[in-house]
């Protein structure tokens, strides 16, 4: 005979736990091992929600009024008091309370007559779990959102194209693959459209939310699980915010963001501020560059692959053998600057890479203020990428970068450094940082390079 397992109280106590867990940021493997459960159980836990907790799992909170909040709303109300000051009193907005009013009030009497008894029993019918999905009970708002979610794509002339021919798989599509082609409208474009084809029918209504929640979460499937793969991303579960929170970078705090790097790297008047980034290649291989704001004066560094690469399984949070990893940066950022008069290492600006990682020690080895561009904002480091581009005449992407010596990389910043350029009056970028290290006014009389 089959064990009957766990009480439903005890059950519901641990999926509280794991639903928990996974809004702190831990997968669902980690979070079945922390609220007592197999592993197997957490996956069809997560899997079943969508990515995403249940809301009949989550606690009662202050968000919604009490029995006793409506009894003082019922007394005041009697008393002839006005919503503002029924909501002074109760501690609630008067949006709340108007809406409460207007919501929960008895009509058998044909007129709105608030009682505290009858008002707690609309929340509760209105909060009993599960409800018909809203796409389950309205067939013509359930065919719009799957035609403009899956509906096929036609050319100008009115014939269907149906694009490639791709298999549900049951996950993620995968990187340089054929996709799905369908209408793809997104479900915050399905739910604003609807207001506009159906201006005066309340029942074609939906929000985005709801959407997600037809195509992610298991007893709400209006539609088919398969046509996520519609969306952009393409996602077969939702990613929880708090995982994509874990996904920022540690080491990047407000007082390194760009918005502090002082006025005069802007202007680009003094000189001495850099940015800095990695040009990739084949099999993880990597070229740093250091280009200064000012005279575009560029340097590289050579990141050579570290010994075991290739040869050995990848170890987890192991050494960065392709030859970028934090330390190699750190050490071949500080070489490279070190042998700059004291006037040419003022800042550093990069973007967010965990390349950057230790920033902290880098300015205690070098004295260089290390600043981090906002998240996908390379306009940040204009100057940069402008010059990463040019670097790709020399190194294309899709070849090994690892294979350049040190002093091919010379060769190729003494190319780029000898070049005259429209923005410096077409001066090359070697005259123009000779001149300014040869002014005293703007360099302190430091000897020139050669």
């Amino acid at each position: 005979m089959r064990s009957p397992g766990r009480p439903p109280v005890a059950r519901r106590e641990h999926r509280q736990r794991f639903w928990k867990a996974i809004a702190l940021g831990l997968s669902s493997e980690d979070a079945a091992v922390v609220c007592g459960v197999s592993q197997a159980v957490g996956t069809r836990w997560f899997r079943e929600g969508g990515g995403m907790p249940s809301i009949s799992l989550a606690p009662l909170s202050g968000h919604y009024l009490s029995f006793a909040e409506r009894e003082e709303i019922a007394i005041l109300k009697a008393q002839g008091c006005g919503v503002r000051e029924i909501a002074r009193r109760v501690g609630r907005s008067p949006s709340t309370i108007s809406r409460e009013l207007r919501r929960n009030a008895a009509t058998r009497g044909g007129v709105l007559e608030y009682r505290a008894t009858t008002a707690q029993w609309h929340a509760d019918r209105r909060a009993r779990r599960p409800k018909v999905a809203k796409l389950a009970g309205n067939v013509p708002l359930w065919e719009y959102v799957q035609d403009r979610l899956v509906g096929l794509i036609t050319a100008p002339d009115g014939i269907t194209v149906p694009g490639p021919n791709v298999r549900w798989i049951g996950r993620r599509h995968g990187r340089r693959k054929d996709r799905r082609w369908a209408r793809s409208w997104s479900p915050e474009q399905i739910a604003g459209r609807l207001r506009v084809d159906f201006p005066h029918d309340e029942t074609m209504r939906i929000s985005h939310e709801a959407i997600y929640q037809a195509l992610y979460v298991q007893g709400r499937g209006a539609l088919r699980r398969e046509l996520s793969a519609c969306l952009r991303t393409g996602r077969a579960l939702r990613v929880p915010r708090a995982r994509t929170r874990g996904r920022g970078k540690q080491f990047v705090t407000p007082e390194v963001l760009i918005s502090q790097r002082p006025a005069e790297a802007a202007d680009r008047a003094v000189p001495g501020h850099w940015e800095g980034d990695l040009i990739l290649g084949l099999g993880s291989s990597a070229i740093g560059t250091l280009v200064e704001r000012s005279t575009r004066f560029t340097m590289l560094l050579r990141l050579p692959r570290m010994d075991g690469h290739g040869d050995q399984a990848r170890v987890h949070n192991g050494p960065a053998l392709a030859g970028h990893g934090a330390q190699a940066v750190r050490d071949a950022i500080a070489t490279s600057i070190l042998t700059l008069p004291a006037q040419l290492r003022r800042s550093l600006t990069w973007d967010q890479g965990a390349e950057m990682a230790q920033h902290a020690q880098l300015r205690i080895d070098t004295g260089l203020q290390v600043f981090f561009c906002d998240p996908h904002s390379p306009w940040q480091r204009g100057t940069n990428e402008n010059t990463n581009g040019l670097l790709r005449q020399y190194f294309p992407k899709g070849t090994d970068l690892s294979k350049h010596s040190a002093d091919d990389l010379a060769a190729v910043a003494a190319a780029l450094n000898g070049r005259p350029r429209k923005t410096l009056n077409w001066q090359t970028p070697a005259e123009a940082l000779n001149e300014l290290l040869s002014n005293p006014s703007t360099a302190g009389g430091v000897a020139t390079t050669p």
